[in-house]
């Protein structure tokens, strides 16, 4: 059922009318001439104020400040905000003044995107401002932005719902401009990477999404069916095995940003859909991998902060080479006490149900030791810690160690007790490669459904020879989220997955009574934008009391003013 609409959208929808009678589109489709942005004029014109004499800038009304033939609001664009001064003689040169008293004072309304010109100058008061002489109507906002108070460095009334600012991003860049630091350095973050690797001569190519066989690594996939070709095709979980084919045709670097979809839970750190970058280096080994990657990642600190160190949450992290590293056994044996290199699939079995790690019978030896660390170790790893020497069972991918019978030349990256990168020297024999995929069917078999397929045309490229490689993914994701100080991973998306939005069900008018309100304020309380009983819940009562009694002003009702231990019991109730 759709909301009925508040008496504000009422409003706006008519004042877009009536700026149609008036020969007014309230949606031109002109281009419209900018010359300035407002960080800009702040910057420059106090170093030069014969600059901007003549600008033309674009942005929406974030405030006004009405008066009688002189009035203030303010601009806001994509680099900041900035007052405006619109004289009733300026913008109305004739006998005509229709553009101020009904155009600026009547019909237009925060939210509302606009086009001015004029000149810089300074006010009485001291603030930079541009004296308009002209405004154009470029896009009039029908829906109402919550009102975001300041005050003194203050802010009242901030749009903090979380949930409705991930599902209506773009009100969230509106009313939060700060929202949009995140995502600025997000691209700075990728672009410093694409640098890097460029610098060194590394190629970037693009792989399939659709894949016929999802490969890559261990988890469960998205399935699709392709109508023509009458096939099941998977979203990708991985890209490694499509740029290490481009390795064994000849291409000595190649990385990818892929977009990479796993149909797995959600929470603060993952997301159905994620990005990943790898690389992949023919002629190298997870040594030099290592260095490679704290490398990268303390080129990204420095061009983002100017120094190593990150302040996430409570914690300060420093990115300066080198990482601490340390080998998976060992850390296993610091934090639990049970050696792991000789242990059987029975062993470690029995030691995660001595330390309450919860495990079931489908899990082989590789999938309980990631167990045990994931419980046991792991959130120790506050600095950037390299863990390296993984046991074999748990990379059916990656190269055998060159002297510990075994392990693997695998490395992984924590970061505040997060995974945040994942290399290998890369496995090229074909015969152990196939081994290895054929054991994953065998986990398939015990119904592990995050057991990888076994992908015969990779097997078939190893036969041809693939150098010595290694390679190295990481989630970007992720390493938004160190670089910025977020906590959540849906911070660092534009537009995370949510769960469906719920219908809205308008509220009768006995449950509005129910909670208190008396019958000849529902419809002023319906108008107010409050249609059902959870807005009342969560409403402001100040902001909802002062609204009604505004209301009931506005509209002469023979009721007595409300108080605001009412309306407060109305909320509470």
């Amino acid at each position: 059922m759709i909301n009925e609409l508040s008496e504000q959208e009422i409003f706006r929808r008519q004042a877009a009318e009536q700026l149609r009678q008036l020969g007014i589109d309230p949606y031109p489709a002109a281009l419209y001439p900018v010359n300035a942005k407002t960080n800009e004029i702040l910057e420059q014109f106090p170093k030069d104020n014969t600059l901007f004499q003549e600008v033309s800038i674009a942005g929406r009304i974030m405030s006004r400040r009405i008066m009688g033939a002189a009035s203030f609001a303010e601009l806001q664009d994509s680099y900041g905000k900035i007052q405006l001064y619109i004289k009733r003689d300026d913008i109305c040169q004739g006998e005509d003044k229709t553009m101020y008293n009904t155009v600026f004072k009547k019909l237009l309304d925060i939210g509302d995107i606009i086009g001015v010109k004029g000149f810089v100058f300074v006010t009485q008061m001291g603030e930079i401002s541009i004296h308009v002489k002209e405004i154009n109507i470029l896009s009039k906002s029908i829906k109402p932005l919550p009102v975001v108070k300041e005050k003194d460095g203050k802010v009242y009334d901030a749009f903090t719902d979380t949930e409705q600012r991930y599902r209506q991003r773009y009100l969230d860049l509106i009313v939060n401009p700060s929202v949009k630091d995140t995502f600025i350095k997000r691209t700075k973050i990728i672009n410093t990477m694409r640098e890097f690797f460029n610098e060194q001569g590394y190629i970037e190519v693009e792989t399939p999404v659709l894949q016929s066989i999802p490969g890559g690594a261990a988890a469960r996939p998205f399935i699709t069916h392709h109508n023509s070709l009458n096939i099941p095709l998977y979203l990708r979980i991985a890209n490694e095995l499509y740029l290490k084919r481009l390795i064994v045709g000849g291409f000595d670097g190649v990385y990818e940003f892929s977009r990479n979809f796993r149909n797995e839970g959600m929470d603060r750190t993952h997301n159905p859909e994620f990005t990943c970058m790898e690389i992949y280096v023919a002629y190298k080994d997870y040594n030099w991998m290592m260095d490679f990657t704290e490398e990268m990642i303390e080129r990204v600190a420095l061009a983002l902060h100017d120094t190593t160190k990150v302040n996430i949450g409570d914690k300060e992290v420093d990115f300066k080479r080198p990482f601490a590293r340390v080998t998976m056994r060992d850390s296993i044996l610091q934090y639990t006490g049970y050696d792991i290199y000789n242990m059987d699939e029975k062993q470690l079995f029995e030691a995660c149900k001595a330390m309450e790690i919860e495990v079931d019978e489908t899990m082989g030896k590789g999938k309980l030791i990631d167990e045990i660390f994931g419980a046991k170790c792991e959130h120790h790893y506050i600095q950037p810690t390299f863990i390296y020497d993984y046991p074999k069972e748990m990379s059916p991918l990656t190269k055998k160690h060159r002297s510990i019978e075994g392990l693997t030349e695998r490395f992984e990256l924590f970061v505040n007790g997060k995974e945040l990168a994942n290399a290998y020297s890369e496995l090229n024999d074909p015969i152990d490669q196939l081994e290895r995929f054929q054991d994953q069917v065998k986990l398939q078999e015990r119904g592990d459904d995050e057991a990888m397929y076994i992908d015969y045309d990779f097997v078939r490229a190893l036969e041809y020879g693939m150098p010595p490689t290694s390679g190295m993914g990481i989630g970007i994701d992720r390493l938004c989220m160190l670089m910025t100080g977020n906590v959540s991973i849906q911070d660092v998306l534009l537009f995370p997955q949510m769960k469906p939005e719920k219908k809205a069900v308008i509220a009768t008018d006995e449950q509005f009574m129910e909670c208190g309100v008396p019958q000849e304020w529902i419809a002023m309380v319906r108008k107010s934008g409050i249609n059902k009983i959870e807005d009342l819940k969560n409403a402001n009562p100040n902001k909802l009391f002062n609204d009604l009694n505004g209301l009931r002003k506005k509209n002469k009702l023979d009721i007595p003013a409300l108080k605001l231990e009412q309306v407060q019991d109305w909320i509470t109730k």
